[in-house]
């Protein structure tokens, strides 16, 4: 990125993103909280530009909003990834009781399906990993994990503790899952939100849901 630059990239409020890469093209969604519609959609081919391109939840059916829904309520942190051809984003809508829900499409710019509800899946911050097997983890702020089945929503078993986190840190949060080469890294947020907040990353040599030997660096 140039001296030239401007950052940030996406202006305005746009937080919690998470991007995914399908070939030449990059596709971003983020949090929307109370607002309708939700979960604005970009594109882009530099990580720079950006154009946006729709909004994942963009019916009544798709999300719930109660009229008294206070700020920062609504949708929370998204995870947009890209699986067999087709794109998938898990959100917590953590008003009206709906809990974490799933969403699909073939055309990020839309439509859309209707919700499929992760009833299973406790907690805030779904992450959705595909294994080599093509077995979905679904990974949540605990740090926990559960096997399901992203097309009915339906749990494998009971979920189960993955990692704490850094020892004495508080909060473990927003795990993100991620295959690079022959090791499962989990990326997470943890301290809280206010001063000590930081990163944290775990390594494991095993395949998703098997990582017990990781090893974590905070930064």
């Amino acid at each position: 990125m140039s001296d030239h630059t401007p950052n940030p990239v996406i202006a305005g409020f746009h937080p919690d993103p998470s991007v995914c890469r399908v070939g030449d093209d990059y596709y971003l969604a983020c949090s929307s909280f109370e607002y309708f519609p939700g979960v604005p959609i970009f594109h882009s081919r530099d990580l720079v530009h950006w154009t946006q391109i729709g909004n994942a939840l963009e019916r009544p059916g798709q999300l719930r909003l109660p009229a008294g829904t206070s700020s920062s309520g609504g949708v929370y942190a998204p995870t947009l990834r890209h699986h067999d051809g087709r794109f998938w984003l898990a959100v917590t809508n953590v008003s009206d009781g709906e809990g974490n829900l799933l969403f699909t499409a073939t055309d990020p710019a839309g439509p859309w399906s209707d919700p499929i509800r992760l009833s299973g899946v406790p907690g805030i911050d779904p992450d959705l990993a595909w294994d080599e097997d093509g077995a979905c983890w679904c990974t949540f702020a605990g740090i926990g994990q559960v096997r399901i089945d992203p097309w009915t929503g339906r749990t494998a078993e009971e979920p189960r503790k993955l990692w704490s986190g850094t020892p004495g840190a508080a909060a473990p949060e927003a795990p993100h899952l991620y295959r690079i080469g022959e090791y499962w890294y989990l990326l997470i947020a943890e301290g809280g939100t206010e001063r000590g907040h930081g990163v944290s990353v775990a390594r494991g040599p095993a395949r998703a849901g098997r990582s017990s030997r990781a090893r974590p660096t905070r930064f």
